[in-house]
């Protein structure tokens, strides 16, 4: 993924919001390259979603330096929020996460985060869950959902893997969907060694449900 850009992160379904919000994590966490990360939470997410949850922010290789965590009511609230992030030097990287469709998720509001992002040199994902894809100026657009991780040794749990499909990039290519987990330790996205540097066959994509500000389901 390019800096200095946005990029939509879309759940395939209401229940794989946990998953694309680590994976947007993930991905701040690797655009950010050491400086610190904002993560503007929209509290309908946190209501479907569960809040944040220290140690499994620890396991995902983040230290409370790394990360301000900043809870709104309403999706404008978080999309000034992340404006207002990208206008620091000092923030690597930004990570929205919102529940349901709004009308505050306009292509006109897509393209100020875009150029804020420009601007300031950090990189923003916006990471949506129970809602419809909408045009937007992202660079790239990805559907995730959760995916079965591999044990460790002696049974330990295994790394958070995902299932992540590139929908569409600006300049073009053919959606490709990846198997992925999550190296703490490497703060870094790999593909479990059994696929042997395989790339998982595409499925069809069937649009998630979508909901409304008020949690009611209109798709």
């Amino acid at each position: 993924m390019g800096k200095s850009v946005v990029h939509d992160l879309y759940a395939a379904g209401p229940a794989d919001a946990v998953a694309v919000n680590a994976f947007g994590l993930g991905m701040a966490l690797r655009a950010a390259a050491g400086r610190p990360i904002v993560w503007g939470l929209h509290e309908m997410m946190a209501q479907e979603a569960g809040r944040p949850h220290g140690p499994g922010l620890h396991e995902m290789g983040l230290s409370p330096r790394d990360l301000l965590l900043v809870r709104t009511r309403d999706v404008q609230s978080l999309l000034a929020v992340g404006e207002e992030a990208l206008r620091s030097p000092a923030v690597g990287a930004v990570l929205l996460s919102a529940w349901g469709e709004a009308k505050a998720f306009s292509l006109t509001a897509s393209r100020r985060l875009a150029l804020a992002a420009k601007s300031s040199g950090a990189t923003l994902f916006l990471a949506r869950a129970g809602a419809l894809i909408s045009p937007s100026a992202a660079e790239t657009r990805w559907s995730v959902s959760c995916w079965a991780s591999e044990a460790l040794e002696g049974r330990a749990p295994g790394r958070p893997s995902f299932s992540a499909t590139l929908l569409r990039r600006r300049g073009g290519g053919e959606p490709r969907t990846w198997t992925l987990e999550w190296d703490r330790d490497a703060r870094s996205f790999r593909e479990p060694a059994p696929l042997s540097g395989a790339v998982v066959p595409l499925v069809a994509q069937r649009p998630a449900e979508a909901w409304d500000a008020s949690g009611r389901r209109v798709a």
